[in-house]
């Protein structure tokens, strides 16, 4: 049952795409957070407005070392979770992810605070079980160019589990699936922000294969719906639990379909597959339905005219607009 009493809140990764929505929740709620960011992936914009409330507070910090402060809840989301990212600097990924959740564990089990980790569904690897549900464990290439955050996000998992059977930790696990929204990168190598960018700038709209591989998309409101409830779930209810959108699109269903909505002339080229890019991608959210009451609420077509105005706000040097339409909205909600 979720408790209503106000708590100290870390998020880490907090100025991230997730980890600011995050915040905007939680600090609607009357929680105190505490935000810490090294602001690799991550900017202070995405959270200024919450600079001006009592109980939002900003600090720059990494992971990757121990971080001494008295909090109730730990979310932790410090990693850079788009390949053109975390393929960047592939060794301090994986330090992020395994470091990260090392020294994150550790104040927990300090503070006897509960904790949540932001896992991924790229734990499934390339599946070749379809949907993914939580019970199956993955076809991961270990020495391949997306292994640092593959394996670096199962190694987390797993110290996690460690912490809770040797310590008692309570913990939590979500395995986020292909989340969008306001506040991506522009530049983040995803393929919602990079098809709106290029529809929107008229480029050539980039297919990877033949484009018949599939992906489901959860909007960043549901997403942070679902982590909210995990971590205010039954103890007993720890995870690994699937968030997101069990729809399923192909790529070039997706391109067109922002095409359609930008009013763009971009035409789509098709370009090779890059090196363990999964096929198919689909959460099983049984157990998110069963335990949470939890599924998405926003659809495709109406998640993506919120992200192409982020965009297009953006794009024009104005995101201000847009972010104040997307706080008031978010305000509504909670």
């Amino acid at each position: 049952m979720k408790e209503l009493s106000s708590k100290r809140i870390l998020v880490t990764g907090g100025a991230g795409f997730l980890g600011s929505h995050l915040c905007d929740v939680l600090v609607a709620q009357g929680h105190e957070v505490l935000c810490i960011d090294n602001y690799f992936t991550g900017t202070k914009r995405n959270v200024s407005q919450l600079a001006d409330s009592p109980n939002f507070e900003l600090m720059r910090h990494d992971v990757t070392f121990p971080l001494y402060v008295e909090v109730d809840q730990i979310y932790n989301l410090a990693c850079p979770a788009s390949p053109i990212h975390y393929q960047h600097d592939p060794v301090q990924t994986t330090k992020t992810s395994v470091h990260g959740a090392i020294n994150m564990l550790g104040l927990a089990k300090r503070l006897k605070a509960r904790i949540l980790q932001a896992s991924t569904s790229e734990v499934y690897g390339d599946p070749e079980v379809h949907p993914q549900r939580e019970a199956y464990w993955g076809n991961v290439n270990p020495i391949g160019i997306r292994a640092c955050y593959d394996e670096g996000k199962r190694c987390a998992e797993t110290l996690f589990f460690d912490y809770y059977r040797q310590h008692q930790l309570p913990i939590k696990v979500l395995r986020i699936f292909n989340t969008y929204g306001p506040r991506m990168h522009p530049n983040d190598g995803r393929v919602v922000s990079n098809f709106i960018v290029q529809a929107l700038q008229g480029q050539p709209i980039t297919v990877y294969g033949d484009g018949s591989q599939t992906r489901s998309f959860c909007y960043v409101d549901d997403q942070i719906s679902a982590m909210v409830k995990l971590m205010d779930s039954e103890p007993e209810f720890i995870g690994p639990m699937n968030a997101g959108n069990p729809n399923e699109f192909t790529i070039r269903q997706l391109a067109e379909l922002v095409i359609e909505l930008t009013g763009s002339k971009s035409k789509i080229v098709y370009k090779p597959m890059p090196a363990d890019d999964p096929k198919q991608r689909c959460p099983d959210i049984s157990l998110a339905k069963k335990q949470l009451d939890w599924e998405p609420r926003v659809q495709l077509k109406e998640g993506l005219r919120h992200t192409i105005g982020y965009f297009d706000a953006v794009l024009r040097g104005d995101p201000s607009a847009q972010d104040r339409r997307e706080e008031a909205k978010s305000s509504a909600a909670s």
